[in-house]
C-alpha cells in the first residue's frame, strides 16, 4: 500500500471525523490527527511491524476505510496498545505519552523526586502486605537531608499500611511520611515466620524537581596494593554534560593507576546506545573501529538501509567524545554487578564486550532486554523539528533489537552470572555503596584476588514486587540517539 501510505500522510482534519479533546491550552485537537501519526510511525519504524497485521503496507483498500479504522478510537493510546505485539511477553518496552516536554527532561536526567530510591516487597506470610527497602539516596534532596539511608526499611505511608493494592497511589504524592521498621527472620533461614517489626521512626520527604547524576559512586580502591576502580553507574543518560563527566572519571582512574575496574550496573535501567559505546570504549580502548554491535530492523526497515548504507546498521568502538579523546583503561576483563534492574544499554555494555574481553559478572540475572527505541514526534520525518504544534504527543516504539559482534541478541530471560557467581542483595545486609565490605562489591574483589568462590549470604530476599525504576516510562529503556537519512525515511513512506 506504498501508494496509499503516501495519501494518508496528507488527509487533513477536516476528511477525518471529529472526535476532539482539549489540550493544555484548552485547544480542540482532533483524536484523529494524533491517530494518523500514530499509525503511520508505528508503520514506518516498529520492529515488529511484520507481526502485527493492521500494520501491513495493503491493509486498508482506500483512504475512507483508514479513516474509518482510525474513528475506531477514541483515545490515541488505545490505538496505540492495539499495535504493540504481545505486549505482556514480547513487547514490553513500547509506549506512547502525551507531553513529549516532560520526555525530554527525563531523558537529560530530570525528574520530580524526593531522593529515595528503592525496591518494594511482597511479605512472605501475607501476599497483600508490601514493604519497601532503600537502594540508595540521591545528594542534595529531601531524603539525604532527612538522613534516609541504603538499607532503611519502610512499611507505611503516612501511617498507612503499604498494601498490593494501595502502594502507587500512596506513593504518589509529592509529600509523604514514611513509617520505619526492621525485618525478623526470628533466626532461621525460611521466612513463613519472618516478621516486620515497627520502630516508631518516621521521616518527611518532600519531591521536587531534580537532575540526576548518573556517576553515583566513583573511587579508587587500593586493596593490597592492588589498584581497583570502583563506578557505580546508573543510567546512560546520553546528555554532553554526562558523557563527560563519564569520561572524566575514567580520566580519573586512570591517573591513579588503576588496573581493575568493578562496574556497578545493579540498578542501571539503561538509555543512550551511544553512551553505551562510549563507556564500552573506554573500558577497553585497544577496539576502536571495531565492531561494537549490529542491529536489526523491521523487514521493510532493514532491507531500505541495506541497499542505501548498511553501515548504519553497525555501530563502532571509538576512541573519541565528540573530538575530545576518551581516558580509556585498555583492559582486558571487566567485573560487572547486575541485578534483574539492570536492563537494555547495561545489558548491550555486557553482551558486547563479551566477545572482545572477559566479563565477570557478578549478582543476579539482568531484565531481558535487547531492542531499542526512539522517540517518533508527529512530522512529516518523524523527528523533533517541525512538530505539529497542536499536541505534544510522541511515541517511543521499539525500532531495532541489537546484537554483539557474533549474532547474539534474543537474551529474553536476562543475561545471568555463572552460578559460582550469583549472589542476592539481602535485606538484612544491603552494605554501603562503594565500601569493601558491601556483598556484591566484596565478592568481585574476591575474585580479583583470585580467593576462590564468592561468599554466599542468607538472603531473606523475596523478589521485589516493585523498584523505583519502574515509575518511570523509560525505566528500562535503550534509545539511539543515531539520525536516520532523510532519503531512506522519505523512501519507506511513499514508495
Amino acid at each position: 500500500m506504498k501508494t496509499l501510505k503516501a495519501l494518508t500522510l496528507l488527509i487533513t482534519v477536516s476528511f477525518l471525523t471529529t472526535s476532539c479533546f482539549k489540550d493544555n491550552d484548552d485547544n480542540l485537537i482532533s483524536a484523529n490527527e494524533i491517530n494518523d501519526f500514530v499509525w503511520k510511525g508505528m508503520n514506518a519504524f516498529y520492529l515488529y511491524k511484520d507481526n502485527v497485521p493492521n500494520l501491513a503496507n495493503d491493509r486498508f483498500s482506500s483512504d475512507e476505510a483508514y479513516a474509518d479504522y482510525l474513528n475506531t478510537f477514541s483515545k490515541s493510546e488505545s490505538l496505540f496498545e492495539s499495535l504493540i505485539h504481545q505486549s505482556e511477553t514480547v513487547d514490553r518496552f513500547s509506549w506512547i505519552v502525551n507531553d513529549y516536554i516532560a520526555l525530554e527532561q527525563m531523558f537529560s536526567g530530570i525528574s520530580t523526586s524526593n531522593g529515595m530510591e528503592f525496591n518494594l516487597y511482597t511479605h512472605p506470610n501475607n501476599s497483600n502486605t508490601v514493604f519497601g527497602v532503600v537502594t540508595y539516596v540521591l545528594p542534595n534532596t529531601s531524603a539525604e537531608s532527612q538522613n534516609v539511608k541504603r538499607g532503611d526499611l519502610f512499611h507505611e505511608i503516612d501511617n498507612t499500611q503499604l498494601t498490593a493494592n494501595n502502594y502507587t497511589s500512596l506513593l504518589s504524592s509529592d509529600s509523604y511520611t514514611i513509617n520505619l521498621g526492621g525485618y525478623n527472620t526470628n533466626g532461621t533461614a525460611e521466612t513463613n515466620d519472618d516478621t516486620i517489626v515497627p520502630n516508631n521512626e518516621t521521616k518527611s520527604l518532600t519531591k521536587s524537581q531534580y537532575t540526576e547524576n548518573p556517576i553515583l559512586v566513583k573511587n579508587v580502591l587500593d586493596v593490597d596494593g592492588t589498584k581497583i576502580a570502583y563506578l557505580m553507574y546508573n543510567g546512560f543518560t546520553g546528555t554532553n554534560q554526562f558523557n563527560t563527566e563519564l569520561n572524566n572519571a575514567f580520566g580519573e582512574f586512570k591517573s591513579a593507576n588503576a588496573t581493575e575496574l568493578v562496574l556497578d550496573l545493579r540498578y542501571n535501567p539503561g538509555g543512550s546506545v551511544n553512551t553505551a559505546i562510549l563507556l564500552a570504549s573506554m573500558i577497553t580502548g585497544q577496539f576502536t573501529g571495531d565492531v561494537f554491535s549490529t542491529e536489526q530492523w523491521n523487514a521493510e526497515f532493514q532491507q531500505a538501509l541495506e541497499n542505501e548504507d548498511p553501515e548504519l546498521l553497525i555501530n563502532r568502538s571509538v576512541n573519541n567524545n565528540g573530538g575530545a579523546p576518551l581516558h580509556s583503561l585498555n583492559l582486558n576483563k571487566v567485573y560487572v554487578l547486575t541485578t534483574k534492574r539492570s536492563a537494555s544499554a547495561s545489558e548491550l555494555v555486557i553482551n558486547s564486550l563479551k566477545p572482545y574481553i572477559d566479563v565477570i559478572q557478578i549478582g543476579t540475572t539482568t531484565a531481558g532486554k535487547y531492542q531499542a527505541s526512539t522517540t517518533l514526534y508527529d512530522s512529516s520525518n518523524f523527528r523533533r523539528e517541525g512538530a505539529n504544534p497542536n499536541h505534544t504527543y510522541a511515541m517511543q516504539p521499539l525500532i531495532f533489537k541489537s546484537l554483539n559482534v557474533n549474532g547474539v541478541t534474543d537474551y529474553f530471560n536476562g543475561l545471568s552470572p555463572n552460578s559460582d557467581n550469583t549472589l542476592n542483595e539481602s535485606i538484612n545486609n544491603f552494605g554501603v555503596l562503594g565500601d569493601i565490605n558491601e556483598p556484591l562489591l566484596a565478592a568481585a574483589i574476591a575474585k580479583i584476588q583470585g580467593s576462590g568462590r564468592i561468599a554466599k549470604q542468607k538472603t531473606n530476599a523475596i523478589r521485589p514486587l516493585y523498584n523505583i525504576i519502574d515509575s518511570h516510562p523509560f525505566g528500562s529503556g535503550m534509545y539511539t540517539d543515531k539520525e536516520l537519512p532523510t532519503n531512506i525515511i522519505k523512501r519507506i513512506l511513499f514508495e
